[in-house]
């Protein structure tokens, strides 16, 4: 019976080429729309690390005087030198990172290419094991080389392919802002969109391309890059190691339970008393945990601008389904004589009302499809805009699926009101009409 439905549908769309084809237009510019914007939002609100992320936490305390204190204010959001250590060296987690971003001057091996500067992170050798990073070749360092300060340093397979041409370059001397530096590891594909364990250096699309033991870095003297919090008195910012009024480095634990969340929690306040009761902190313990996701919804990563586009994106599909429900109304009611000789024939109401739902879901489906164009053109416009996340937006094949329910689901909504209409009118009151 459907296929019968479905003939009567196309025959019937055919008949009315300039009717179907404002339908057609309306419903594949509101979809066109709403989907653009919508695969943004989803592109920048996703989960950086599946799987994952409930367990992961990003720790603060606070450790500043008492100046501007008001009670339930939120502590800072990065940690000093010393507080970084302290934690890193107590061992409290399952696995646990202390970082920072910077960049370095790379002197390529090969002639050909020119020195250039490079996205870094300085991190211990947790970061690896804690945030599931994979490697193509070799491995990461050992708490041990954090502490010798070894001259170690592992690449991403995108500045392997650019230094080595792709191949294995592990054992190999990469010179780095004036030092050798042993190349001990290459990463897989990992590149997590938002950057949700640093978003001082950019939120999305960041590509670093070295990792080198933090203790390294400070060692070689190298510079960070990021956001820097200083307080009171000699706050200068100049020896950042030995500077416990300046919060420069980020701090994340691997938690796997509530229980042991609660627990460090708990380890993080009686911290910061002990810190207090050594005249280093000044107000009272004040500490968050929050996940990866918890983490990205404080610091609103997701830009404003992408959730009012795609709320007004959706309300020009609200428009288009508007008018194309005034559209199907008139075009189902010109076909009141056909419909009252098929009641007359013997087919009930709900065959009739079958049959036009069947015909508004192939407009759906037609414009879907124009839809599906319309928002490939508008991410390609995307991609060429001035912003961090424009390279991210692409269509995968859940938001394929999407398009297409939300443009044959709109249709079906819009005929209702049109398919119902057309099918309680008296048969006999329609024929005299004619």
């Amino acid at each position: 019976m459907f296929g019968y439905y479905l003939d009567l549908a196309l025959r019937s769309l055919r008949r009315n080429k300039v009717l179907t084809g404002l339908m057609v237009l309306a419903i594949a510019l509101g979809i066109g729309a709403s989907m653009t914007t919508l695969t943004v939002l989803h592109v920048l609100s996703g989960n950086p690390i599946p799987g994952k992320s409930a367990q992961l936490y990003h720790v603060q305390i606070d450790p500043r005087d008492s100046f501007g204190y008001r009670p339930g204010m939120e502590p800072m959001d990065q940690v000093s030198w010393i507080d970084g250590m302290n934690l890193l060296h107590a061992q409290g987690a399952q696995q646990q990172a202390l970082m920072t971003g910077g960049r370095v001057a790379i002197q390529p091996p090969r002639t050909t290419l020119d020195p250039f500067f490079e996205a870094a992170r300085y991190t211990s050798a947790g970061f690896f094991p804690m945030f599931d990073v994979p490697f193509q070749y070799g491995r990461a360092w050992t708490a041990k080389d954090d502490q010798d300060r070894a001259r170690l340093v592992v690449l991403s397979h995108v500045l392997n392919d650019k230094l080595f041409g792709g191949k294995n370059s592990v054992g190999k001397m990469l010179r780095l802002g004036g030092h050798d530096f042993l190349i001990i590891g290459v990463l897989g594909d990992w590149r997590p969109n938002p950057h949700f364990y640093d978003l001082n250096v950019q939120s999305y699309n960041e590509d670093e391309g070295v990792y080198m033991p933090l203790t390294t870095s400070q060692d070689a003297g190298f510079d960070h890059d990021g956001g820097t919090d200083c307080w009171g008195n000699g706050a200068d910012g100049k020896d950042m190691t030995r500077n416990d009024h300046c919060a420069w480095l980020q701090f994340w634990v691997q938690l796997d339970t509530p229980a042991k969340a609660t627990a460090y929690k708990q380890f993080l306040i009686r911290y910061s008393e002990e810190q207090k009761s050594l005249g280093r902190f000044q107000r009272p313990p004040n500490v968050r945990l929050r996940n990866v996701m918890q983490w990205l919804d404080y610091n609103q990563v997701v830009p404003s601008n992408v959730r009012l586009q795609t709320w007004l994106a959706f309300g020009l599909l609200l428009v288009c389904l508007v008018n194309t429900v005034g559209l199907m109304l008139a075009k189902f009611m010109r076909r009141q004589g056909e419909l009252s000789v098929r009641r007359a024939m013997g087919a009930s109401r709900r065959m009739l009302f079958t049959q036009l739902l069947v015909e508004s879901g192939m407009v759906g489906l037609a414009g879907g499809i124009g839809g599906l164009l319309l928002a490939l053109m508008g991410l390609w416009v995307v991609r060429h805009r001035p912003a961090e996340y424009a390279s991210l937006a692409h269509l995968d094949p859940a938001m394929l699926l999407i398009t297409f329910v939300l443009a044959i689901g709109a249709s079906l909504l819009a005929g209702l009101l049109p398919a119902w209409r057309a099918c309680h009118i008296a048969p006999a009151s329609a024929l005299k009409s004619q």
